[in-house]
C-alpha cells in the first residue's frame, strides 16, 4: 500500500501521483544532487588525468607567441566579464519631485567624472524615472480628486 499523501491522506498512485493524478508534494525529480558532475566533465577529466599542468602551460606559451583566439579564451576564463555589481554611487534621497531632478543631476555628473560606468548611470537613471512617474500618478490622482470634490460643491 502506498502511504499517504501530505496534502489531504490520500494515497498516493504509482508514479507519485494522487488519486486525482496530481503529483505529490516532494515527488518532483529535483534535479543533479549538488557537486556531480556531468559524465562528460568526468570523462575528459580522464583523458587529461596528470597532463593538465603542461597543457596549460603550452596553451600559455601559444597564446604569448600570438594564437589571438587561445589568448582570448585564456583571458576570459582568468579575467571573465564582470557582473552586476552594486554601484559605488549614493543615490540622493528621493522624497519629493524636486528631489528627483537632483539626483538625475547627481548621476550625470557622476557618470562624466567616470566614477560610475554608463550602465550603471542609465539603471540609476531608470530608477529615478520610476519615481518620478510613481510621483507625477500621485498628483495627478490628488489634482483629480481636487477637481472632482469642487464638481460637487457646485
Amino acid at each position: 500500500m502506498n502511504p499517504p499523501d501530505r496534502n489531504n491522506g490520500e494515497t498516493t498512485a504509482p508514479g507519485g501521483r494522487d488519486a486525482q493524478g496530481r503529483f505529490a508534494p516532494g515527488s518532483a525529480n529535483r534535479g543533479r544532487p549538488k557537486g556531480a558532475r556531468h559524465r562528460t566533465t568526468l570523462a575528459i577529466e580522464a583523458m587529461i588525468g596528470d597532463e593538465a599542468e603542461a597543457l596549460a602551460r603550452t596553451a600559455i606559451r601559444l597564446a604569448l607567441a600570438g594564437d589571438g583566439p587561445l589568448l582570448r579564451a585564456l583571458l576570459d576564463r582568468l579575467a571573465p566579464p564582470p557582473k552586476d555589481r552594486a554601484a559605488s554611487f549614493t543615490l540622493p534621497p528621493l522624497r519629493s519631485l524636486a528631489d528627483a531632478q537632483h539626483a538625475s543631476g547627481a548621476i550625470l555628473r557622476a557618470a562624466s567624472r567616470g566614477e560610475i560606468t554608463p550602465a550603471d548611470a542609465r539603471a540609476l537613471a531608470e530608477i529615478v524615472a520610476a519615481f518620478t512617474r510613481a510621483g507625477e500618478a500621485l498628483e495627478l490622482e490628488a489634482r483629480i480628486a481636487e477637481l472632482e470634490a469642487r464638481v460637487r460643491q457646485r
